[in-house]
């Protein structure tokens, strides 16, 4: 096998002009930062709802597909919530679920509470989060958790397949300058996310059918960044850093700078 035999079309970062490396970095900065705190808002949304600390398959179970043990709100308020509100407040509103959650002293206790500490963010104006603003709005969250519900899934579902295909495209296209042997294992990191997403936002429907589909959607989120992980770091090594060998050096173009 001669390793190195490339394709014809095949240019690596170094025999591209600096202002196309210029390109490629600025995106890969930006969208290394986005993937970044999209790592974080998942942890923050997901993590703690099964009542113990980080993100684990039971708390992926309880957003997907519910919980048998409490309701929508009861289950934010132990979860990603739980930050939000004062301990002593936050108890006042775990009691009043656990009492029958009525009406009188909803309007009594409960609102003042949640307008003063909630509804900034759940006043109804941002449909993927809970609104609280209103009886008719705080029966929905005080039912029984039945987990995402399947309008809101359908909605997030093809922003989130839009979103990733458009960010796995741009980051392969800029890692398909790298050097990589095996040419099968750079084409499997290149391939693997779209794969992925896929199956994790199918798997977010099947979760609400069968629990065992929350290790598809957490393994599919961990291949995904893994394969981001690659791409990014690889793509600025050799962009900036990378001595190339011999064979890569090509003179009709090396040291171009347009």
């Amino acid at each position: 096998m001669n390793e190195q035999k490339t394709h014809r079309l095949y240019r690596h970062f170094q025999e591209l002009p600096l202002s196309m490396r210029v390109l490629f970095t600025g995106a890969l900065l930006a969208i290394g930062l986005g993937y970044l705190f999209a790592l974080i808002y998942v942890y923050q949304t997901d993590s703690g709802k099964d009542g113990n600390p980080g993100l684990s398959v039971n708390d992926i179970v309880i957003s997907y597909s519910g919980s048998s043990e409490g309701t929508r709100l009861e289950t934010a308020m132990r979860g990603s919530m739980s930050s939000m509100l004062p301990p002593d407040e936050r108890s006042e509103i775990l009691a009043w679920i656990h009492g029958g959650a009525l009406k009188g002293v909803y309007e009594t206790d409960i609102q003042p509470l949640l307008e003063k500490n909630c509804l900034d963010c759940h006043d109804g104006s941002n449909p993927h989060l809970a609104n609280l603003d209103g009886w008719d709005n705080i029966q929905v969250v005080v039912d029984h958790d039945s987990g995402t519900p399947l309008n809101q899934l359908v909605r997030v579902s093809h922003i989130h397949l839009f979103g990733v295909v458009f960010i796995f495209f741009i980051m392969g296209f800029i890692f398909s300058h790298a050097y990589v042997r095996p040419v099968w294992f750079k084409s499997l990191v290149i391939l693997t996310p779209f794969i992925c997403i896929v199956a994790d936002v199918m798997s977010w429907y099947f979760t609400k059918l069968y629990a065992g589909f929350a290790y598809v959607v957490m393994a599919a989120g961990a291949m995904m960044a893994l394969c981001f992980a690659i791409m990014w770091f690889t793509a600025m090594w050799q962009m900036w850093f990378y001595k190339r060998p011999g064979f890569l050096v090509r003179d009709d173009v090396d040291g171009a700078e347009t």
